[in-house]
């Protein structure tokens, strides 16, 4: 059990019985009239965001959520097959909960999935990931201009903004959390 009162960022907690994630808290000591405990949590399994009031004394159950990483082994057009790798045991996972994980993840690459009760509901890919530009627009010579960006389509479908130098075949570093690109790749 987990008291309103005991509420931090990061923090699961069980209500009505969804799993939820403290993003933001405040304590409140008003001059008068009780305490209170300002919250801003997010429904885990539906990502529904939500301000609320708690009273300190609130009690609520402790969301146990577990994390595992598996290799992303193939897709069916519906489902997407990850593989624990201690068991060699097959998750399939519905295409809406690794959507934004896919723009990233090629076969046989690493993720993280995130288990609550047992079934899976987030996918992760790494931070950071290599891969190979298949389709951008031929850099102009003589365009030096600082900051100048072109799109780029890479391996996997996703498309990002590359500075102009960058070419088809070359591969780069690409940050997973925002879609930016960081780099040529050191590989």
């Amino acid at each position: 059990m987990i008291t309103a009162g005991d509420f931090r960022k990061g923090i699961t907690f069980e209500m009505d019985g969804e799993p939820h994630v403290v993003l933001d808290f405040q304590h409140v000591k008003p001059g008068k009239g009780a305490a209170f405990v300002r919250t801003k949590h997010k429904n885990i399994l539906t990502g529904a965001i939500k301000e609320e009031a708690f009273n300190p004394s609130d009690k609520f159950e402790n969301a146990h959520i577990d994390t595992k990483k598996m290799q992303y082994l193939y897709n069916d057009g519906e489902l997407y097959y990850f593989m624990d790798q201690e068991t060699f045991e097959q998750v399939p996972i519905g295409k809406d909960d690794v959507a934004e994980a896919m723009k990233y993840l090629r076969e046989n690459d690493e993720a993280t999935i995130k288990f609550y009760k047992g079934a899976p509901f987030q996918v992760d890919a790494p931070n950071f990931v290599d891969l190979t530009v298949v389709k951008t627009e031929p850099g102009v010579k003589g365009d030096t201009a600082t900051n100048v960006t072109k799109a780029a389509e890479v391996e996997t479908g996703a498309v990002i903004q590359v500075p102009i130098f960058i070419e088809e075949g070359e591969k780069i570093q690409i940050d997973t959390r925002s879609g930016e690109y960081l780099g040529r790749s050191k590989e």
